[in-house]
């Protein structure tokens, strides 16, 4: 969540996104390059360094993703809710 509580802020280099983070800059640019893998994240060249950023369109197809699960999961909870209900009011 760090290194993405970084980028929310703008575009940054690896350099920068791994500053002051408990773990080594090779450790963020494995964590950058899963997040660009499931395209949360995008990359650009900037002279010799990488410039990476959120990529708002995956972080809207995550968070639709999330919105669904969730409220399918509610909607199955309220039914067994109901059902149970049902069945200890007969």
């Amino acid at each position: 969540m760090a290194i993405f509580e970084r980028l929310e802020r703008g575009p940054l280099p690896v350099g920068e996104i791994a500053r002051g983070l408990p773990v080594t800059r090779s450790a963020v640019s494995q964590h950058l390059k899963i997040l660009k893998t499931v395209g949360l994240v995008t990359s650009q060249r900037a002279a010799n360094r990488q410039i990476y950023r959120i990529d708002a369109d995956g972080v809207a197809g995550l968070r639709d993703y999330f919105d669904r699960f969730w409220q399918e999961s509610l909607l199955a909870f309220k039914q067994a809710a109901e059902k149970s209900l049902k069945e200890k009011s007969r």
